[in-house]
């Protein structure tokens, strides 16, 4: 064998290095090097993105199936990795003045399911129902959806495929051969592969770029926080506008369009038939209707583990993911201390035993820290009252929707840097029909008015000027605020790989940049020595 040259010996042991450094991760920054000097990337003018809708003669979102043949089919998770819910629309809507509800019992609601794709199955029998949304003026077009099918499967192994045909095999009406992955059990060193987080989705040619991009990272669930198909952008009749207040200002009532709802989920089949999708509610969900009644679609379409989980409400539940606990709490019903949300959110925190799963995840729709003049400090209200309670159980990380951009904070709590707060992550750049926002509340002249950000909805007025800190007597920092590391106006979405009991992998990606290519990346870290949380489980029992 010849002697080696001294140069390409060098070369060799600086490349085995940088691997070795990539390999463990040292070229990733990560929390425990922050927090992080404030970062904005300058708007890319060159990519905005193509904010139209998909027309109702694309054939992602028309109906392909026929009779009482299963469409719309969708996998959710249950509390625990042994139970999920399987989720389909049997029969065609109906919409005009004068429509009648389908009968749900027309329909067996039943799913056949295996571990191998050939051999025995085992069935599993739901419910079903049908909602309406209907409107007390005359001229207005009244919707009623098709029979909408759950069932939940329980006594399934961990990180174990399942195959399954979802319909009534009576008539026969039953889908093709689906399959889905269930969760890892939980445990300390058990978790997902990829979750993919995504927010503020709609049915543009944006969001195909986004699921495309999604689907290329191969997650093993996603989260959806809130605001899905933007139904509400829509008169009854069909028109649509990029905003409804500014083309529609004389409408008696906020009109939808919810046949928007069945193609989103057409278009979406590929996907959450196979992996399950845990969505949460955003405000374009709300969609009053009669006698003020909201939020019907939103509740009827998708299946919670409300009940498992000791919630009485489709707004707010919980549910184990291998080593992590996720909260989902709705920015759109009582977050007040006397109410149920608060309440059950103390006692399911309260349940959470951090030796098994090590990870507490958070998520509702509106941000509490978000430096974009849209919806700025819009949620103040459920902070002021919620967010000791989230700091007391140390959530790791804190995911939100709303505003229509990419922005990751420093640790943060009380709006000071803090190395035991959250991580609060904004991403609803899911890429809907609505503007992106690219203003920031601490640039020249746009500092919103303190009277623009009552909570429209729950109502109520929390935020003030501060009173300390860089910003104090102001209502708006006059720089980048220190808790935000990194902003960017583009539509993606981002994807969390749990590592292990301490370390997280965050990445975001952007729609216009190559497959694989990362926006912004970054280990969270857990510090559990540093912040140790105190076990409150004796305590459950006492607050029952």
């Amino acid at each position: 064998m010849g002697t080696v040259p001294v140069s390409v010996f060098i070369v060799a042991v600086f490349v085995s290095v940088v691997m070795r450094r990539l390999s463990f991760g040292a070229a990733i920054p990560s929390t425990v090097d922050g927090p992080f000097k404030p970062v904005t990337v300058p708007l890319d003018k060159s990519f905005r993105g193509h904010a139209v809708d998909l027309p109702d003669n694309d054939p992602r979102v028309q109906r392909i199936v026929t009779g009482w043949e299963p469409e719309q089919i969708f996998v959710s998770l249950s509390s625990t990795h042994d139970s999920v819910w399987i989720s389909w629309i049997t029969g065609e809507f109906k919409i005009g003045e004068n429509i009648k509800e389908m009968d749900p019992k027309t329909v067996g609601s039943v799913v056949k399911y295996r571990r191998w794709r050939f051999g025995m199955t085992k069935t599993a029998m739901g419910h079903s129902l049908v909602y309406s949304q209907l409107y007390p003026f005359k001229g207005l077009q009244n919707y009623t959806s098709g029979i909408i099918h759950h069932v939940r499967l329980t006594g399934l192994k961990p990180n174990t495929l399942y195959y399954y045909q979802c319909g009534d095999p009576s008539i026969p009406a039953m889908s093709d051969v689906h399959y889905f992955r269930t969760m890892p059990a939980s445990g300390p060193r058990s978790y997902p592969g990829r979750i993919a987080i995504i927010g503020d989705l709609g049915l543009t040619y944006n969001t195909t770029s986004t699921i495309d991009h999604l689907m290329s990272n191969h997650p093993n669930l996603v989260l959806l926080i809130g605001d899905a198909s933007y139904a509400n952008l829509y008169l009854t009749n069909g028109t649509g506008a990029d905003c409804y207040s500014c083309a529609f200002s004389d409408t008696p009532i906020h009109e939808t369009y919810q046949p928007r709802w069945d193609y989103w989920g057409r278009f979406m089949q590929p996907l959450v038939s196979k992996v399950p999708l845990m969505m949460i509610e955003g405000n374009h969900e709300i969609e009053e209707q009669i006698e003020k009644k909201t939020f019907a679609a939103y509740s009827a379409r998708f299946a919670f583990p409300s009940e498992e989980s000791g919630s009485s409400s489709t707004f707010y539940y919980s549910f184990n993911a291998g080593g992590i606990h996720f909260v989902m709490l709705g920015g759109y019903a009582d977050y007040n201390k006397s109410g149920d949300q608060y309440q059950w959110l103390k006692k399911d925190l309260a349940k959470v035993d951090r030796k098994v799963t090590s990870w507490l995840v958070a998520t509702w729709h509106p941000p509490w820290y978000s430096t974009y003049t849209a919806h700025y400090r819009e949620a103040e209200c459920m902070r002021v009252a919620v967010e000791d309670l989230l700091y007391k159980y140390g959530v790791d990380i804190v995911f939100n929707g709303h505003v229509h951009a990419y922005e990751r904070s420093n640790r943060v709590y009380n709006y000071n840097l803090d190395p035991c707060g959250p991580v609060h992550i904004t991403i609803g750049d899911g890429g809907n029909r609505e503007k992106m926002a690219i203003t920031h509340a601490d640039e020249p002249g746009n500092c919103p008015k303190p009277s623009t950000t009552p909570d429209k909805f729950m109502g109520g007025f929390c935020a003030f000027n501060f009173t300390s800190g860089p910003a104090s007597g102001k209502f708006c920092w006059d720089r980048q605020p220190d808790y935000s590391a990194y902003r960017e106006s583009s539509f993606g979405h981002g994807i969390l790989e749990v590592k292990n009991e301490t370390h997280a992998l965050w990445t975001w990606y952007r729609n216009q940049d190559a497959y694989g290519t990362t926006g912004d990346v970054v280990y969270i870290v857990r510090q559990p020595d540093r912040c140790p949380v105190e076990p409150d489980v004796i305590k459950v029992n006492s607050e029952a």
